[in-house]
């Protein structure tokens, strides 16, 4: 299954590896498809492929950080 998702980091979680501790953890790989960070915000669009379960529960472990999580739809790249 594959999910997309735009993700906007608070400040605080700009330099930590999130994305990567989530793939690892619930075994989902992420596809960044656009990403912009500066020192104050992060904005970070993925494409999420693996089992729907693992991709939800990854999206949760990102939210319960404070990571506002936005689904999509469509392709990111035009």
């Amino acid at each position: 299954m594959r999910r997309r998702v735009r993700l906007t980091f608070p400040q605080n979680l700009i330099k930590e590896p999130v994305i990567f501790t989530m793939a690892k953890r619930y075994e989902v790989l992420p596809n960044i498809r656009r990403a912009r960070v500066t020192d104050t915000v992060g904005e970070m669009i993925l494409e999420l492929e693996g089992e729907e379960q693992n991709i939800e529960k990854g999206i949760q472990s990102l939210k319960e950080q404070g990571i506002e999580v936005e689904l999509i739809e469509g392709d990111v790249v035009e």
